[in-house]
């Protein structure tokens, strides 16, 4: 996008409180915020027109007994069968985000499993994918910030 959407900090925490809770009530996001209602419709109104709020969405809780293992996986492919990759890839579905990206590797891959025997055999069978050069991967120890 050539301009900047958010103007000020306000734009910032009006969407980082719309992200923890897209449902929240305008009056409730004002007081938090210190501003009139219809400020925080405004801008709302204005962050969607402009497409930087595109949607909402709803966010599933894990099962509290099933704590998931998470592990990105750097990827170098040959370009010439980078579409059979992204194809394959997306038929794990352990695999939860593929990215393209510069640099030394072509890819970055978030995989999800319930233990860790079970990521450790999707990466086995990714570098066996034809066209995939190699991959180096990172065990997630734990979550800083997620606004997924």
């Amino acid at each position: 996008m050539a301009t900047r959407i958010l103007r000020d900090d306000l734009d910032r925490e009006l969407v980082a409180l719309l992200q923890a809770n897209a449902r929240a009530k305008t009056s409730e996001i004002a007081k938090k915020l210190g501003i009139a209602r219809t400020t925080v419709h405004e801008r709302i109104t204005r962050l969607e027109r402009l497409g930087y709020i595109t949607g909402y969405t709803v966010k599933l809780a894990q099962d509290p007994g099933q704590q998931m293992v998470e592990a990105f996986v750097l990827i170098e492919v040959l370009q010439q069968q980078n579409k059979q990759i992204n194809e394959k890839l997306a038929s794990f579905p352990e695999v939860k985000l593929s990215l393209a990206i510069s640099g030394e590797f072509d890819l970055l891959v978030s995989v999800e499993a319930p233990q860790l025997e079970d990521i450790d055999e999707v990466i086995d069978e990714i570098a066996l994918i034809p066209g995939v050069r190699r991959t180096q991967s990172s065990l997630v120890l734990g979550r800083k910030l997620d606004r997924r």
